[in-house]
């Protein structure tokens, strides 16, 4: 046994330890377990939101990205990210409070006066959790399998892995993840800043050679290509990444946890400082391209790993593992945590309204690992890299920002059904698209690359949005049609 499975293992266990006794002195109702009675303030707050948006994606996917695609890279710095929740997140806080909300379908529901319009959002929470779950599972067991170099098979390592996150989700919910969350960014921070500085100097002498040699070998790679992952690109996923973050159920639901409208604010406007890490996660997958060279596919999420085990001792690279594995648990564990109250509050409920809140907190509970079992099953099918199946999932719940912005004006012109139909006409888009392995290049072969680059998340949501005021406009007028006769018999 070589030292880095001794220090991952020590992590595992501390991991566990921290999310078991995070439950110490609550009594865990349904309200507690899942936005611990909205109680968290701006650190806890910060290191919760961190803790889900900075995962296996930015440890693994990010690097791999940077390999893979050069300097389009950049999207993953999207101001938009953070100025978008500064301005909705409080007013939903607000009104989730004032209601006792507890999660996004919740809100959904009571905005629009709809369960039925609560139950599909719920549906495509659910549906859009699972991939995010793979996402953090595969990440997983490329860490503890990298990191334990072979000696922990994949398969093992996943089922490690969700068995830790069950385990505290189970017994301590948003607490466990909240301290998990804690150790995780330390181990981050320090992990990604030494690789992102260490590698470029000892293989180049520097941040700016490094760059210069990349560009020297090969030439234009720093750049946004004419077409392809061009400008329109760009735009286009970064819309899709700011308008979706926040649409995701956890996220959502994590932002119910906070204790004032005053903590939502300062952690938006603190998290881009976040952004510096990202930055040193580029140079890692920069230095990688010329130093481990032909990693194809999937195989360039290994990237970070490929040239930190060819570059530093064993002991390092189980550091390196455990922040990684922190990197999956975290995020994991809130999602979890969010699917199991959803299925039990907004859709189970919803088939039996008549289920007490006793018996509500006991299913919640049980389909922890239900879900877990769940997401196992298609972690080990399917061989999509990590960045494909992230963006799948966020052109999903990406379908329910317009609803979601009507519904914070003071006259919401938007109407249940035009709601709903908006949401899944988006949804059925993405659906195709994916299934298909449709492009808009592919669609439309003809047009300009400005259209034929543009992300689908985007196309969707904006004919979701012309679909859902469409009918909302129709609906309106048919109530009113129908209402007005009503009143005028009822005046006479």
């Amino acid at each position: 046994m070589n030292s880095s499975i001794i220090i991952i293992g020590l992590t595992m266990a501390l991991a566990i330890y921290l999310g078991i006794r995070a439950r110490k002195g609550q009594e865990m109702k349904l309200e507690q377990w899942a936005v611990a009675e909205r109680n968290f303030g701006s650190i806890i707050m910060f290191v919760l939101m961190a803790g889900e948006m900075f995962s296996t994606f930015v440890f693994l996917g990010a690097s791999g990205a940077a390999y893979r695609m050069g300097g389009p890279t950049i999207y993953i710095f999207c101001a938009l990210t953070y100025i978008i929740p500064f301005w909705i997140l409080p007013p939903i806080w607000r009104y989730a409070k004032k209601h006792n909300l507890l999660t996004q379908s919740d809100f959904f529901a009571k905005k629009y006066n709809s369960k039925p319009l609560g139950l599909l959002v719920a549906i495509i929470g659910v549906i859009s959790i699972i991939p995010y779950i793979v996402l953090q599972l595969k990440g997983f067991q490329i860490i503890v399998s990298e990191a334990s170099y072979g000696m922990i098979p994949p398969k093992i390592a996943v089922w490690v892995g969700m068995i830790i996150v069950t385990v505290f989700v189970y017994v301590s919910g948003i607490h466990g993840s909240a301290w998990t969350a804690v150790l995780k960014d330390i181990l981050m921070l320090v992990v990604i800043l030494f690789l992102g500085t260490y590698l470029p100097f000892h293989y180049f002498g520097g941040i700016q050679p490094m760059f210069e040699t990349l560009e020297k070998a090969k030439p234009g790679f720093l750049l946004m290509p004419d077409k392809g992952l061009s400008i329109s690109w760009y735009v286009s996923i970064c819309l899709t990444i700011a308008l979706g973050q926040y649409m995701w159920p956890h996220c959502f639901g994590a932002s119910l946890s906070s204790k004032n409208e005053t903590a939502l604010r300062k952690n938006t406007a603190v998290l881009p400082l976040y952004q510096i890490v990202l930055v040193f996660i580029l140079f890692i997958g920069f230095t990688a391209v010329l130093q481990v060279p032909n990693l194809e596919g999937a195989a360039s999420d290994l990237a970070l790993f490929q040239i930190s085990k060819q570059t530093l001792p064993p002991w390092f690279i189980g550091v390196i593992g455990s922040a990684g594995l922190l990197a999956a648990l975290v995020p994991c564990s809130l999602l979890v945590l969010t699917a199991a109250t959803i299925l039990s509050k907004n859709i189970y409920k919803a088939v039996k309204p008549e289920t007490s809140d006793k018996k509500l907190a006991q299913l919640t509970k049980i389909f922890v690992p239900i879900l877990s079992l769940v997401s196992l099953y298609f972690t080990f099918f399917g061989g999509n890299t990590m960045l494909t199946l992230l963006t799948m999932a966020y052109s999903f719940v990406l379908q329910l920002f317009p609803p979601l912005a009507f519904s914070l004006m003071k006259k919401n012109p938007v109407t249940k059904a035009g709601a709903s139909v908006g949401m899944i006409v988006g949804v059925s888009l993405v659906a195709y698209f994916t299934v298909t392995n449709k492009t808009m290049a592919s669609l439309f072969p003809a047009a300009p690359h400005m259209i034929q680059d543009l992300d689908i998340g985007v196309v969707a949501i904006a004919i979701n949005t012309f679909v859902m005021l469409l009918v909302s406009v129709f609906t309106s007028k048919v109530v009113s049609s129908v209402r007005n006769p009503l009143m005028n018999d009822i005046n006479s």
